[in-house]
């Protein structure tokens, strides 16, 4: 897809601090993580002012509508349900992140 760097945490806290010590253009998140979940993530991106601009892509393997309305309603970005093609992911993040694909 043209994304060449591409980082990956074990759970919602270790990739707060990351994000807090690091330069990203969006974040992928499952809802599912351990000790800080998707949600909670969220939460926290966008309570912080130097993270909150950020586009949260939130991914779960059940399609709830609640947890769909809740991504929206706290400021997800998109939401994609596993199992995803190549084409799916590619598509939510041209949306979530239009600047990093060129125009064709």
């Amino acid at each position: 897809m043209g994304i060449d760097a591409v980082d990956e945490a074990a759970d919602g806290v270790y990739a707060l601090e990351w994000l807090r010590g690091s330069e990203f253009d969006f974040v992928i998140t499952d809802i599912g993580m351990p000790t800080m979940n998707g949600f909670e993530l969220l939460s926290a991106i966008k309570k912080d002012e130097r993270l909150r601009h950020l586009p949260v892509l939130m991914v779960t393997a059940e399609a709830k509508k609640d947890d769909i309305v809740r991504s929206t309603h706290e400021g997800a970005a998109g939401y994609i349900v596993k199992p995803f093609t190549r084409t799916v992911l590619e598509e939510k993040l041209r949306r979530i992140a239009p600047r990093l694909f060129p125009a064709e």
